[in-house]
């Protein structure tokens, strides 16, 4: 096995860095000279600023996963280990799931080889990943635990996965085997979402027997799936950066539920963005409350920089009511003291605000709105989404517990 290895990182195509596997397998980020000495450079994380907004440029050594900025663009879990096992890399080897899947990742970031495709064997498989897994691979290369992968849509003619699995506007969500309805589920909550006034991308429900070029692995699955546009491709499919909050905090994907809590997401959203983005977040926490959303981890949020440097709220994704499916009645962090539904007052609330340095009127103002708008459209649109009457018992279940729904 050759003593290093290299993998080029892009930004909006331009090269910007450096990923660099080092003997006793650990990787070491490095930003360009062209790019540290550019003063209008795209910015390629706030996690890279330091306490005076200038950039970082000096990384330690990360090893065996990569720094958790670059590990947060892969997916995980039994997601993971598929994809692992389709480009013959072993799953715990970030270095080179990002080179099997680095030509589409989130945001406007794409990663390759320096040196071709003349990557080392991999430890622990022996087998470099062929053009034809790569390919198998990229089809299913979004960040995240579910089964999804980007689509075409083209025109009259629907859905369409792309033959070499690059590129894509839509991200298709397939049914869950271990629980019933979920897309329904989350077409139905992300439909309440835009109707309380969150912003929310193009949605719908499809047959997944309508969806052209289907890998062979998943024909057999029937039923519907959930789409939603990809906020981070614009309309000619040139790429928007975006990164989540697992990136800008510095959080491992395994560690997602544990090193971070609501408040420290509100303080990055009020230092970087507007008020508007103040109230956008405090609408969505105080909604996935309302629904019994257990799963709004730092994953599920992100920021966007729709001009290249400035960032702002990325649109909403993944609500879903999970405690129609697992009885947890507490949120995926800390609100500020805690995270159990039943706990989510007003005095909660100000806590957060004033840990996140936002304006508890604001933030107070907003979150009774959100109550009220949920209550509205609830009554007027359960009977009328695609959902499970137990997903509707276990959400009117959970608005009771709610003291903000009883107080508003």
């Amino acid at each position: 096995m050759a003593d290093v290895s290299t993998l080029e990182v892009l930004l909006y195509g331009e090269p910007i860095g450096t990923l660099t596997l080092v003997p006793g397998d650990r990787s070491l980020f490095a930003f360009n000279e062209d790019y540290i000495e550019d003063e209008d450079r795209a910015v390629l994380s706030l996690g890279f600023k330091d306490t005076f907004g200038e950039l970082v440029t000096k990384f330690r050594p990360y090893g065996p996963r990569v720094m958790p900025f670059f590990s947060n663009l892969l997916p995980e879990g039994s997601m993971r280990d598929y994809l692992a096992e389709q480009a013959g890399v072993h799953p715990e080897r970030d270095f080179f799931l990002l080179w099997a899947l680095g030509a589409d990742l989130p945001g406007a970031i794409t990663i390759r080889s320096v040196d071709g495709d003349e990557l080392p064997p991999v430890a622990g498989r022996g087998v470099v990943p062929d053009d034809h897994r790569r390919e198998r691979v990229l089809r299913f290369s979004l960040a995240g635990v579910q089964l999804k992968f980007s689509a075409i849509m083209e025109g009259n003619k629907g859905l369409t996965i792309p033959a070499r699995g690059i590129g894509g506007s839509w991200i298709v969500k397939l049914p869950s085997i271990e629980y019933e309805g979920v897309p329904e589920n989350e077409y139905s909550m992300m439909t309440l979402a835009r109707l309380v006034g969150i912003d929310v991308p193009a949605i719908d429900l499809v047959d997944i027997s309508s969806i052209e070029n289907l890998p062979s692995e998943i024909e057999e699955l029937e039923g519907k799936a959930f789409i939603i546009e990809r906020f981070d491709r614009l309309d000619d499919g040139s790429p928007v950066h975006i990164e989540d909050f697992g990136q800008i905090l510095g959080i491992y994907p395994r560690d997602k539920y544990k090193k971070a809590n609501y408040a420290n997401i509100g303080r990055v959203i009020a230092a970087e963005s507007s008020d508007d983005d103040i109230a956008e977040y405090i609408r969505r926490l105080t909604f996935n409350t309302l629904i019994g959303n257990a799963d709004m981890h730092v994953k599920n949020w992100s920021m966007r920089y729709l001009d290249r440097r400035n960032a702002a709220l990325a649109p909403a994704y993944d609500f879903v009511a999970t405690i129609a499916y697992l009885k947890d009645e507490t949120a995926a962090l800390n609100f500020s003291r805690t995270k159990r539904f039943d706990e989510f007052t007003e005095d909660e609330l100000a806590h957060l605000a004033n840990r996140a340095a936002m304006p508890d009127t604001l933030v107070l103002e907003t979150a009774r709105e959100t109550v009220s708008l949920f209550r509205k459209y609830w009554r007027q649109e359960k009977a009328n989404l695609p959902l499970h009457d137990r997903v509707i018992k276990a959400v009117e279940e959970n608005i009771k517990k709610v003291p903000l729904a009883s107080s508003a």
